[in-house]
């Protein structure tokens, strides 16, 4: 099951850090994966000692190998395949993420916020509006 050397985007799925090789893969050629401090390409070996950083915003988690392996293994085995060595200051900014709540929602995208919803009702209430004063022949 260990061998010396094992691809990246087959470690990454192996060790259950991506749920399948082609997003690990993905993941790799998009510059989200680096080893050792490099962005790495899915092809690359990687080997024990070596740290892997894998950016899925807004954290960059940092893993340093035990042993690599190419087949998916059981999430108890995990302690035995990595050490999560991810800094504390990235779980605080995931939590801030997650408390702060729709922060990256893009405008006009979703439901829409208290503000919309008032803007949109007063674009469409036309108490208070006399359409008698209102005046054709002023093109």
């Amino acid at each position: 099951m260990a061998t010396n050397e094992a691809r990246i985007d087959k470690w990454l799925w192996a060790a259950r850090i991506f749920k399948t090789r082609t997003i690990a893969a993905d993941a790799c050629k998009n510059g989200r994966v680096g080893v050792n401090g490099v962005n790495v390409k899915p092809s690359r070996m990687v080997k024990e000692g070596d740290t892997v950083s894998v950016r899925k915003p807004p954290v960059t988690y940092s893993f340093r190998i035990l042993r690599t392996i190419e087949q998916r293994v059981g999430a108890k085995l995990l302690p035995e395949i990595y050490e999560n060595i991810t800094p504390q200051d990235q779980y605080d900014l995931l939590e801030m993420n997650r408390i702060s709540g729709f922060v990256d929602r893009a405008r006009g995208t979703g439901r829409p916020t208290k503000k919309d919803r008032r803007a949109m009702d007063a674009f469409t209430d036309f108490e208070g509006f006399d359409f008698d004063s209102w005046d054709d022949d002023e093109d």
